[in-house]
């Protein structure tokens, strides 16, 4: 008899239309059977004791493994081997022997008890078998596409390492091209900066000459002010009949001080004002400005009309608005605006630069000698910034590259091709988006932001399998639970599709993802068509 050695999904191929059974006891399994020889004692499996073989299967359990009464229900924990012949074996619990339940579709457990059981297994068989030789060749075609990845993978490694030489030359080429350029700016800025720093100091000189001359008719129409008598001179007397004027600001302006301000004298004229003006210059108030009184702010209400017949209708009485409340509300946003007010950021460069215009004038343009230099510099920090910028998106490049060199795409890099793709799987509620080696995430169907379910943290199958099961982890935490995390199954199949979705734990999902890359390549099963491990 031919023994079938094929996985499981070839298994029932392996069934064939005849063969001869080997005589056993009821229930034996056919690796079991040489413990089992007639006219010879029988010793338990588990070596307790020896007794005679006719008391196997004789409806009492005499051995502690149940192992001599393989065929019957007498023992608690045995169980009965179903030949199935034209289907799977398999074994069920001796207590469903002769229950009147067909378990087996061989209906060899129902031997004894009048059910009135069909042997359903070359039927059950034939599907199965129909159904393992489709998968079979979905396998098949699936292995063969794999193969071609293979190629693929390969071919994009060697250019993507061809590239990665290429981008290495290139990027040397660049970073002296930055060093040069650099030298080039820096020059071109000295003179630059040099320029500019005249033009400025020209600038603040022809400033200071205006201030100074400003400064000094505001002087010359000061004089009369303080000279109230007209007799050509300001007199101490004169002097503290502006309060402002007070040194120290103590509320007190004696004659000394005042004297002091007029440099030690009683009275000076026009001439000597001068020295006296710089020290009173920045606290005098003409008399003019002081003469005129500062408009007063006077509270106003806010003016509200009689209340009519209509507002009962237009405020429910419970919903009128609260007079006070509305004032406290006002007054919390008068609180805010204070608040954010406290901090006043300096004036820009822009403002202080319009301040001095409108007092000073313009600074006039540069000189063409000047503004030639300022262009040059310029030209030279644009070719700069434009190549320093094409040297840091090689870098980038690169980075990409050796990532995607040394990325574990599998054995023979078959799972490349999933790399920067996304797959989608929309359900009544969600659209799910499966970016492999990336992250996944879920977004409601009828608007709503997206959640990450998970970015891409390792493979994570069993040792023998290890590509059979990508983990994605560190996604949107739950509410008052762990981060989100997924684990996507990867089957074989001819097309690479996102199948299915679940949430097996709480803010824990599983999905189906088939994909050629995870196809084994078939066993042959010419040699074995024929035969049945248990006839």
């Amino acid at each position: 008899m031919m023994t079938c050695q094929t996985p499981y999904i070839l298994l029932l191929l392996c069934v064939g239309v005849s063969a001869v059974e080997v005589q056993r006891p009821r229930g034996v399994p056919l690796s079991k059977r040489q413990f089992y020889e007639e006219n010879k004692p029988f010793t338990c499996l588990d070596g307790s004791r020896t007794i005679p073989f006719d008391r196997v299967n004789d409806d009492y359990c005499d051995c502690q493994d149940s192992s001599d009464e393989p065929g019957t229900a007498a023992c608690p924990n045995g169980s009965f081997h179903c030949t199935n012949a034209g289907f799977r074996p398999g074994f069920i619990p001796s207590s469903r022997i002769n229950d009147g339940i067909c378990d087996c579709c061989d209906t060899t457990d129902e031997y004894n008890s009048g059910a009135a059981c069909q042997n359903t297994c070359r039927e059950m068989g034939r599907k199965e078998r129909e159904s393992l030789q489709k998968m079979a060749e979905i396998t098949k075609e699936g292995f063969l596409l794999k193969q071609q990845l293979i190629q693929e993978a390969k071919r994009g490694l060697e250019d993507k390492k061809a590239k990665h030489s290429d981008v290495q030359i290139s990027k040397k080429d660049l970073e002296n091209m930055v060093e040069a350029l650099r030298t080039v700016k820096e020059t071109a800025e000295q003179p630059e900066k040099e320029a500019k720093e005249r033009h400025l100091k020209a600038w603040e000189d022809q400033k200071a000459v205006i201030q100074m001359e400003k400064d000094k008719a505001r002087m010359t129409e000061v004089f009369p002010e303080l000279d109230d008598d007209a007799d050509g001179f300001v007199s101490v007397a004169e002097l503290l009949s502006h309060s402002e004027l007070d040194p120290d600001s103590d509320g007190s302006f004696t004659e000394a001080e005042a004297q002091g301000l007029l440099g030690g004298v009683d009275q000076v004229d026009a001439v000597t004002f001068e020295s006296v003006w710089n020290n009173i210059k920045e606290k005098y108030i003409s008399e003019s400005n002081a003469d005129t009184p500062a408009p007063v702010e006077t509270p106003t209400e806010e003016i509200r009309e009689p209340a009519s017949d209509n507002d009962s209708e237009q405020y429910p009485e419970d919903d009128i608005p609260d007079e006070e409340e509305e004032e406290e509300e006002e007054e919390e946003e008068e609180d805010d605006d204070q608040d954010e007010g406290d901090y006043k950021s300096p004036p820009t460069t822009q403002t202080q630069e319009k301040k001095d215009d409108d007092d000073e004038g313009t600074m006039p343009p540069y000189e063409q000698e000047t503004q030639n230099l300022i262009d040059a510099a310029q030209k030279a920090r644009d070719a700069f910034d434009e190549t320093e910028k094409a040297l840091r998106e090689v870098d980038d490049q690169i980075k990409n590259l050796e990532k995607e060199i040394s990325f574990d795409f599998g054995p023979s890099a078959e799972f490349a091709y999933l790399y920067s793709q996304c797959y989608e799987l929309t359900t009544s509620e969600y659209t799910y988006r499966l970016c492999p080696f990336n992250r996944v995430s879920q977004k409601p169907k009828f608007g709503g932001s997206e959640t990450n379910l998970g970015t891409w943290g390792h493979w994570a199958g069993p040792e023998d399998n290890i590509y059979s099961l990508m983990k994605y982890e560190h996604g949107t935490g739950c509410w008052q639970g762990p981060n989100r995390s997924t684990m996507i199954k990867v089957t074989c199949g001819k097309e690479t599709v996102l199948v299915s979705t679940s949430e097996p734990s709480r803010c824990e999902y599983l999905m189906e993802f088939i994909s050629p890359a995870v196809c084994q390549e078939p066993p042959n099963p010419d040699s074995a068509l024929h035969g049945h491990e248990e006839l």
